[in-house]
């Protein structure tokens, strides 16, 4: 099985400023305490890197840590037993990430739903509709208003790639996003 939503081209060539990160699989405190560990560090690492093309580091940094958390945060939350993987790339401007891991069957064709509607959608009116729809239900949960956050306030490109080799057992997700940076 094979399912692809959103934009999954990264365009970032062999000269890109490249870091990859594996999170090994571990207790859920741990995970979490990763997601902003590790959002701080790419966030600060890449926007050293985006100064050499005139980036505004305080804005790059912040912009690059809040899209990494939201993804790793995604990541760790839905995942079954793995490892996560990150890969980031900055060329020219342009940040770009890759957050590979694992969700179980069940978790993937939720998420997909949920992606079918935000790709389909502006993200602006979904995001407000969303924002609303959760104010007057505070206890629902997976309205991907982060995502939302994303592609509407920060102009992120976003796509997913879901992959099973076998009939059963957890579905491979790849998320891919792109931010250009100011």
């Amino acid at each position: 099985m094979l399912k692809q939503l959103g934009t999954m081209q990264l365009m970032n060539g062999a000269a890109a400023e490249a870091g990859r990160l594996r999170l090994a699989d571990g207790p859920l405190e741990l995970s979490w305490h990763h997601c902003s560990t590790t959002s701080d560090f790419m966030g600060d690492f890449f926007a050293n890197l985006a100064r050499r093309s005139d980036a505004d580091y305080n804005d790059a940094r912040h912009s690059i840590g809040y899209l990494v958390n939201e993804l790793l945060e995604n990541a760790v939350k839905f995942r079954a037993p793995g490892d996560i993987t990150v890969e980031a790339t900055l060329e020219n401007g342009n940040f770009e990430i890759r957050v590979a891991n694992f969700v179980e069957e069940g978790n993937a064709a939720r998420f997909q739903s949920l992606l079918e509607e935000i790709v389909s959608r502006d993200a602006g009116e979904l995001l407000i509709e969303r924002i609303e729809q959760n104010a007057a239900d505070p206890l629902s949960s997976g309205s991907g208003l982060g995502l939302l956050t994303l592609m509407s306030d920060y102009g992120v490109r976003l796509g997913w790639r879901f992959l099973r080799d076998s009939p059963s057992g957890p579905v491979e997700l790849e998320t891919y996003a792109a931010l250009t940076l100011s």
